[in-house]
């Protein structure tokens, strides 16, 4: 059999690639290393409800192609990502607006919110005694005062990161938006919304006509084959390589280094748990970051009761080990020197495409990751 495409990993660039070469005409076989399709956006549904099983994935953008695009394949619904944070039993709304300052300090104006945040970081610039920031915590200080760094950014911080704030350095956190409205809304995207019926249909639609094959794992196929254009009895004329681009290179020059996520997932016989899709938790000593309530993303209002259970799932963050999900790339100085030593064979290469997070080495947001796909058909 004979292909125009092989299209390694089933995720969104897969998937959108695919779905654009098919309308073109063209030949493609999808393969991918798990035993379902759609990377780390599937979902599993339990009790009539869409667990995103690789954490919450919350699509939203301001590229009005994009959203047509997505929109085309199915229709997305309402939802508002407005987390809430939860410090020592206290909530606090999410992004930083007027209703966080209200809870923080009990002031109702902008004006008094500005006085609020201008003294803490004035504070923070004398300590400073001329000097630039030296770490996140610093840095933190000087953009948003004390109080909130250390209620709502220093514990979360360390969890995900698994370091003190002090030990990070302070590019990490180059801006946190401040707004002085009440506004919630955690993205200032004008679209964003979940797929009606869960991330799988989008995936379906995506892939519908296209060969696919689940529970191949390219690498191992490769090697014995001794041929990447001529595995599983079938000749490709170019590949679209979504795995991790180390791996694809066989580690020569070592192993990018990640965060990942460990996931914890539960059924509680309560129609709703927490009142809200994602819940921080800042406290350094809650060992988790947040948890999600998935029925939260699909059922509005007086509809999450008519399901009797609930899912919810609490985010562990921890260093990235050999046989874990890789989530977050670490653009520190050595990994970001040893991508550019892939990405130097990767562009060498004559019929192999890279794209995606893991064969980027570059944490993508959902639309971006489309754009590209749409991009490099």
């Amino acid at each position: 059999m004979e292909y125009d495409y092989l299209i390694v990993g089933a995720g969104l660039f897969g998937a959108t690639f695919a779905h654009q070469a098919h309308k073109q005409g063209k030949r493609c076989l999808v393969i991918d290393r798990r035993e379902h399709l759609g990377g780390n956006v599937y979902c599993e549904n339990i009790d009539g409800i869409n667990v995103h099983k690789y954490g919450a994935h919350i699509f939203h953008t301001n590229n009005k192609e994009v959203w047509d695009f997505v929109n085309s394949i199915v229709p997305f619904n309402r939802y508002t990502n407005s987390p809430v944070a939860n410090y020592k039993g206290k909530l606090y709304n999410l992004p930083f607006n007027m209703n966080t300052f209200y809870q923080m300090w009990g002031v109702t104006t902008p004006a008094e919110a500005q006085m609020r945040l201008e003294s803490q970081r004035a504070a923070a610039l004398r300590a400073l005694d001329g000097r630039e920031p030296q770490n996140l915590e610093e840095q933190a200080r000087l953009l948003i005062g004390d109080d909130i760094y250390e209620r709502l950014i220093k514990g979360y911080t360390e969890k995900q990161w698994g370091r003190s704030c002090k030990d990070l350095p302070a590019f990490i956190i180059k801006r946190l938006p401040v707004r002085m409205v009440f506004d919630n809304n955690y993205f200032n995207d004008r679209y964003q919304g979940i797929p009606i019926g869960g991330y799988n249909r989008l995936i379906d639609g995506l892939l519908e006509g296209v060969e696919t094959r689940t529970g191949i794992d390219f690498i191992k196929e490769r090697k014995e084959c001794n041929s990447q254009f001529s595995i599983l009895n079938s000749k490709f004329k170019k590949i679209v390589y979504t795995g991790s681009i180390d791996e694809y290179y066989g580690y020569c020059y070592g192993k990018l280094e990640y965060r990942t996520v460990r996931l914890e997932q539960e059924r509680i016989n309560d129609s709703n748990y927490q009142g809200n899709a994602v819940v921080n938790y800042t406290e350094r000593n809650i060992p988790y970051t947040r948890i999600i309530e998935h029925k939260h993303f699909e059922m509005f209002g007086s509809e999450v009761e008519s399901i009797p259970t609930t899912i919810i799932s609490k985010e562990y963050p921890a260093e990235w080990k050999e046989g874990m999900e890789p989530y977050y790339p670490i653009n520190d100085e050595r990994n970001t020197a040893l991508y550019a030593k892939y990405k130097e064979l990767a562009d060498r290469e004559e019929n192999v495409i890279f794209g995606g997070r893991l064969a980027e080495y570059k944490y993508y947001d959902m639309a971006p990751v489309i754009e590209r796909a749409l991009a490099a058909i």
